[in-house]
C-alpha cells in the first residue's frame, strides 16, 4: 500500500509508532498440514507424493458450492498436473488462509467507524486484521477472489521446482522444460511428478512465481449439453457411494450420542419441567445434561445411540418458561410503525434530491416475511474433551469463531480447541452460527466421553434464527415519456448484518447483539438496493427497526429482497407507462452492456413474447458484485395454486473456472429462490415457530420443479460468484410472470396460494 492520507490514518488508528511497527512487522505461520510418509510439502497449498498424487489444501468448507474442486482445479491447471492424480484435503484453521476478500467486504462489521480504510483485500489493515483473527470464513462466494492468486502462485512455484529437479538430472536449463499432464518433459526426455517430488521440494522457487499466461478458464461454447467434463467434481464419487464424511458420520471409540430440546426464542428462558424418572429405566439411556444459566436454555439426553437419546427426551417431556418470547404480531406492528413514522438513514443518493422528496406520483409497498433456511442436513457436532484438549468434528463456515466460542464456554484457551473441518450438506449461511458446537462441547465435558450431538428437524427449526422481515415503499417520478426521472426506496429492516457481525466477531448472545445495534444504519442490509439502471435522481433510505426477534444471514441475503423490490417495481412502472418490460429496461442500460447482453440473450432463449397480458412470462435482472443475471419465468395459476413451468436464465459471471459447477450454482440458486418465493416463511408465538417440519414449508417438490435452462455470456472479466444470482432474480421474475398470467400483482414474499 503506497504512502497516502489513507495510510497515515491507518497509522493513527493503530495507536502511534509502536503499534504501527507491530502492524508492519512481517509474520510467519507454521505449516498447517504436515506431509505424510511419502509426501513432500511445497508450501501451505500443495503436497506431492512419491506416487505422483498432488494433494491440494482447501481452506473453505465444502457445502455444495464446489470449492473442493475449484481450488484444486486452479492448482492442477497452473501446475500442469494430471486431474486423475489430484486430491483435495480440508485445511485446518490457519492465518495462512485468511479470507482477505471477505474481510474487506465485511469491513463494516469489524471496523464500523471507518470501514473505507479496510475495504480492499490488499489493504495492510485488512490483512493484519484477517490474519490476527484467523478469518477463514466461507461466505459470499469469495473463494475464487480470495484464494485463486495464492493457489496459482503456489502451483507456479511448485511447477518451477519440479522443472528444476528434472533439469538437474538432465543437465539442462529448467526454463527449457515443459510441465503438463503430470510430467516434466524436455525434448524426448520425460519424468512423472512422483520420482521428482523429494528432489524438487529441496529447491528454492523463483522469487517471482512464473505464472502461465492464461488463468484457468472454461468457455461456454466449448461445453455443449452432454459434453464430457474436463474437470469432474472431486467430491462426487464419495458422495454417490456414501463415503463422503459429514459431521453425523464421525465415529469414535466409546462414543455416546445426544439429543436436545431448546427453549423458545426469547429472553430469560428457564427449564421448568423435566420428568427424568420417565426415562430412568430406558435401555441405553445414560443421563441428562442441562445448559448453563443464560438466555439459550436447553436440555440434552445422552444415550448409547441416537434413537434412545431422542426417545428419552420425548418421555421426559421437557417444558420451558420464557419471560418474553418472540411474537410475530409484535414484529408486524413494529415494522408497520417504523415504515410509516420512523426516521430514516440515507445510505445512497445521486442527482437532485428535490425530485425525490416528499410524496412522489407513484408509491407502492412490498413486504418480505421472515423465513428459515430449511437445510436438508440438520446441525451435528462431535466433541471429545480429554487430556486438557477439546477435539471437535463439525461442519462450520466460521471455524475460528467456533473454536473461540467453544473455548469461552469451557473456560479454556483457544489453542486447546482442535477443530477438524468436515463437509456440510448445504448451509445457505445457516452454519455461520455455531451454537450446536458449543452444546456438544458442554455435553462432552459433563459425560467424560466422546459425544455426538444431532439436532432433530424440529430443533433445527426451533433454534434457528430466521431471515429478517423487510418492508419497503418504492416511489418514482416518471418523466413525460414514462421513463424514470426520480426513484426513492424507503426500506424498513432490522440492522441484521450488524447484529450478525456482533454475534460472529464479538461472541455476543442474540439479544445482546440485537439491542446493541437496534437502530443503527446498516448498508449491508440494503445491498443491491441501488438499481442497475441509469436513473438520474436516486435516493435509498434505511429505516432500522427494533422487532424483538434476532435474525440471521441467508443465501442471497439483502439481494434476496432488494432484487424483489426493484424488479417488481420497475415492471410495474413499465406497465403504467404502457411500455414493453424488456425494452423499458434496455433503455436504461446504456452504461451496462454486460447486463443488457444478458437480457437480450435470455429473451431469445425463452422466446420472450413481450410479457403481454396472459402470456404468463415475467422478466427480472440483477447485479451482484461483478456478476449479472437475467431470468424469464413462465408461470400460471391452477387449482392447487401457482405453477412455474419454466425458468430461463443467462448469466455473466466473468471468467468461468468450472462451467459445470457454475451451471449447478445458478440452477440451485433458482430452485432455492423459488422455495423462498413459494414457502419457507414462519411466524412466531411465544418464541416458537408455527411450522416444525419440511412438509409444512411449502417447498417445491421434484414434481413441482420447472424446466430450467441456463446459458452464460463468455467474458474475460474477473470471476464472480454464481451462487446467489439465481436466488435474487427468480422471485421478481415469477411475480411478474404471475401478473402477466393472472392480472394480479403479488407484492409479498412468499406468494401464498390465497393471493392468486
Amino acid at each position: 500500500m503506497a504512502v497516502s492520507r489513507r495510510n497515515v490514518l491507518i497509522g493513527a488508528l493503530a495507536g502511534g509508532g509502536l503499534a504501527l511497527g507491530y502492524m508492519l512487522r512481517p509474520r510467519s505461520y507454521p505449516l498447517p498440514l504436515q506431509p505424510r510418509e511419502g509426501e513432500f510439502a511445497f508450501d501451505a497449498w500443495i503436497r506431492i507424493g512419491t506416487d505422483g498424487v498432488v494433494t491440494v489444501s482447501v481452506p473453505q468448507v465444502e457445502m455444495g458450492q464446489g470449492v473442493t474442486t475449484l481450488i484444486p482445479q486452479i492448482v492442477a491447471h497452473e501446475l500442469g498436473a494430471d486431474w486423475r492424480q489430484v486430491a483435495a484435503e480440508p485445511a485446518p484453521v490457519s492465518a495462512l488462509y485468511a479470507n482477505l476478500a471477505l474481510a474487506a467486504k465485511w469491513a463494516p462489521l469489524w471496523m464500523p467507524l471507518l470501514p473505507s480504510l479496510a475495504d480492499e483485500p490488499d489493504d495492510l489493515l485488512t490483512r493484519r486484521w484477517a490474519e490476527s483473527h484467523v478469518f477463514d470464513v466461507t461466505a459470499d462466494g469469495t473463494e475464487i477472489a480470495a484464494y485463486e492468486a495464492g493457489a496459482r502462485a503456489a502451483a507456479a512455484s511448485a511447477r518451477a521446482m519440479l522443472a528444476q529437479a528434472a533439469a538437474a538430472r538432465w543437465s539442462v536449463a529448467w526454463e527449457e522444460c515443459e510441465v503438463a499432464n503430470g510430467f516434466v518433459t524436455h525434448e524426448n526426455k520425460k519424468l512423472p511428478f512422483g520420482p521428482l517430488a523429494s528432489e524438487a521440494a529441496r529447491f528454492s522457487p523463483p522469487s517471482t512465481p512464473p505464472l502461465r499466461p492464461e488463468a484457468m478458464a472454461e468457455r461456454p461454447g466449448e461445453f455443449p449439453p452432454g459434453a464430457r467434463l474436463s474437470y469432474p467434481r472431486l467430491d462426487l464419487p464419495s458422495k454417490v457411494d456414501g463415503s463422503w464424511t459429514f459431521a453425523g458420520d464421525v465415529r469414535l471409540p466409546d462414543m455416546v450420542f445426544a439429543a436436545i430440546r431448546h427453549g423458545p426464542i426469547g429472553r430469560k428462558i428457564f427449564l421448568s419441567d423435566l420428568d427424568e424418572s420417565a426415562a430412568k429405566d430406558m435401555l441405553g439411556f445414560l443421563r441428562t445434561v442441562r445448559s448453563p444459566e443464560g438466555d439459550a436454555a436447553w436440555v440434552a439426553a445422552v444415550a448409547t445411540d441416537g434413537w434412545a437419546a431422542e426417545q428419552a427426551l420425548t418421555r421426559m417431556e421437557p417444558g420451558f418458561r420464557v419471560a418474553a418470547g418472540a411474537e410475530s404480531d409484535a414484529v408486524d406492528t413494529a415494522m408497520d410503525e417504523a415504515l410509516h413514522n420512523a426516521d430514516a438513514h440515507r445510505i445512497y443518493s445521486a442527482g437532485d434530491m428535490a425530485l425525490v422528496k416528499d410524496r412522489l406520483p407513484i408509491q407502492l409497498g412490498y413486504e418480505v416475511s421472515p423465513a428459515i433456511h430449511v437445510t436438508i442436513e440438520t446441525a451435528a457436532a462431535t466433541a471429545w474433551l480429554h487430556d486438557g484438549k477439546l477435539e471437535l468434528w463439525v461442519g462450520t463456515q466460521a471455524p475460528q469463531a467456533t473454536r473461540e466460542a467453544v473455548a469461552a464456554a469451557l473456560g479454556m484457551a483457544v489453542r486447546d480447541v482442535v477443530l477438524y473441518p468436515v463437509a456440510i450438506g448445504g448451509s445457505f449461511d445457516r452454519r455461520l452460527e455455531f451454537g450446536h458446537a458449543v452444546e456438544a462441547a458442554l455435553i462432552a465435558r459433563e459425560v467424560g466421553k466422546p459425544v455426538q450431538l444431532t439436532w432433530s428437524r424440529r430443533e433445527e427449526f426451533r433454534a434457528g434464527l430466521p431471515r429478517a422481515p423487510v418492508s419497503a415503499v418504492m416511489a418514482a417520478r416518471p418523466d413525460t415519456d414514462g421513463q424514470i426521472a426520480g426513484w426513492r426506496a424507503r426500506i424498513t429492516v432490522p440492522a441484521t448484518a450488524r447484529e450478525f457481525g456482533r454475534r460472529l466477531l464479538g461472541g455476543e448472545a442474540p439479544y445482546e447483539a440485537l439491542e446493541a445495534v437496534a437502530l443503527d444504519a446498516d448498508p449491508m442490509a440494503l445491498e443491491g438496493a441501488v438499481p442497475p439502471y441509469a436513473i438520474p435522481n436516486l435516493a435509498i433510505d434505511h429505516v432500522p427497526v427494533r422487532v424483538g426477534l434476532p435474525t440471521a444471514r441467508m443465501r442471497g441475503n439483502a439481494h434476496g429482497w432488494t432484487a424483489f423490490f426493484n424488479e417488481s417495481f420497475v415492471d410495474e412502472l413499465a406497465h403504467k407507462a404502457g411500455r414493453e418490460p424488456l425494452s423499458y429496461r434496455m433503455a436504461m442500460l446504456g452504461h451496462d452492456p454486460r447486463l443488457a447482453a444478458c437480457l437480450q440473450r435470455v429473451a431469445a432463449l425463452a422466446q420472450w413474447g413481450g410479457g403481454s397480458d396472459a402470456s404468463g412470462q415475467g422478466l427480472a435482472c440483477h447485479v451482484i458484485g461483478n456478476g449479472r443475471i437475467a431470468v424469464i419465468a413462465s408461470a400460471r395459476r391452477e387449482a392447487e395454486g401457482v405453477r412455474v413451468d419454466r425458468l430461463s436464465a443467462v448469466a455473466d459471471v466473468g471468467r468461468i473456472v468450472n462451467l459445470d459447477i457454475a451451471r449447478q450454482q445458478i440452477e440451485g440458486g433458482l430452485v432455492f429462490g423459488l422455495g423462498l418465493a413459494l414457502g419457507c416463511a414462519v411466524r412466531y408465538a411465544g418464541g416458537r415457530p408455527d411450522s416444525e417440519s419440511l412438509a409444512a414449508m411449502g417447498l417445491p417438490t421434484l414434481a413441482d420443479c420447472p424446466a430450467i435452462e441456463v446459458d452464460f455470456i463468455e467474458s474475460k472479466e474477473d470471476p464472480a460468484d454464481p451462487g446467489e444470482l439465481g436466488v435474487a432474480a427468480v422471485a421478481p421474475a415469477v411475480a411478474n410472470a404471475l401478473f402477466s398470467a393472472t392480472g394480479l400483482r403479488l407484492r409479498r414474499l412468499p406468494f401464498f396460494a390465497e393471493d392468486v
